[in-house]
């Protein structure tokens, strides 16, 4: 039997979680690794959304993460931005 749950394209963790759904059921939906991070668009061709198609040099290993000197700290958006955000997201 064949496991069609999903894993990462970059480090083949099974955490997965969605992120966004398409406001047309069905059409793609937005998925973030648990473990590195890494979003996609299910709609994304496969050398975004499968690990057997993403490019080598940009996989990453347990031992890769492990090692990596600093993860960057994403600075949180300017005001305007998370206002129109929001909006867009809640459809207000």
């Amino acid at each position: 039997m064949t496991d069609h749950r999903p894993r990462c394209p970059r480090c083949a963790h099974e955490s997965v979680r969605t992120l966004y759904y398409s406001p047309i059921p069905g059409v793609w939906d937005v998925l973030q690794c648990g473990r590195c991070l890494y979003a996609w668009r299910t709609s994304e061709p496969a050398r975004r959304t499968c690990r057997d198609a993403y490019p080598e040099a940009f996989r990453l290993s347990p031992e890769d993460m492990a090692n990596a000197a600093e993860v960057p700290t994403v600075p949180p958006a300017p005001a305007h931005h998370r206002h129109h955000r929001s909006t867009e997201l809640t459809g207000g």
